[in-house]
This record gives C-alpha cells, sequence and structure tokens, in this order.
C-alpha cells in the first residue's frame, strides 16, 4: 500500500488503533436537612409581697374595732398580708374575726 496522508507508512499487517473516549457526567443531588431548632424552656418564678401599714385613722372607737381603717373580711386575708394574729386594739381587728371572743383574732 503507499504512504498515508501524514507521510508515514503502512504496513500491509498493521491493525488500525481504537481510541475510545468516554466522557461521565455525574450529577449528584444533595439535600440538606435542617438541624432541629434547640428547645428553650424558661421558668420565671415571681414572688410577690406585700406589706400594709395601717395608720389611725384618728378618734376614738368601740371595743369592737382597733380604731385603725384597715378592714379584713376574713381570716385568709389576714394570714395574706402576714398580719396574723391581729390583736384588740391592733388595726384590722374586730370581733368578727375573733372566733373565741379572747381579743386574740385569726389566731388559729
Amino acid at each position: 500500500m503507499g504512504t498515508a496522508a501524514g507521510g508515514g507508512s503502512s504496513s500491509a499487517g498493521a491493525k488500525p488503533a481504537v481510541t475510545a473516549t468516554a466522557t461521565v457526567k455525574s450529577t449528584a443531588t444533595v439535600t440538606a436537612s435542617p438541624e432541629p431548632a434547640a428547645t428553650v424552656t424558661v421558668r420565671a418564678t415571681k414572688t410577690v409581697r406585700a406589706t400594709v401599714t395601717a395608720t389611725s385613722a384618728g378618734g376614738g372607737g368601740g371595743s369592737d374595732s382597733g380604731g385603725g381603717s384597715t378592714y379584713y373580711a376574713n381570716c385568709s386575708e389576714v394570714r395574706a398580708a402576714g398580719a396574723a394574729p391581729i390583736y384588740q386594739g391592733e388595726p384590722g381587728y374586730r370581733s368578727g374575726l375573733d372566733r373565741d371572743g379572747d381579743g386574740t383574732a385569726c389566731d388559729t
């Protein structure tokens, strides 16, 4: 056979060279899952303390009254205010709070 276009010679027993070109295209989709939000626990304690200052309204009063302007509807209110027990003559005392009539209200 003759000469190839590239100027080289070819022999009759030569096998043609095989060139394989492979193109690999890979696509990966990664979906990131969001981190769970941190759990926040808030605990708040509010302590309320009330101080009641009783002042005398002036003037006299009967033996049923302490002579002040403080009034408690019941002994639960007296205890909630931190005023128990109330002695006769003190603001807030009244015979309705003194169950046994000994001059001490909300003593039990």
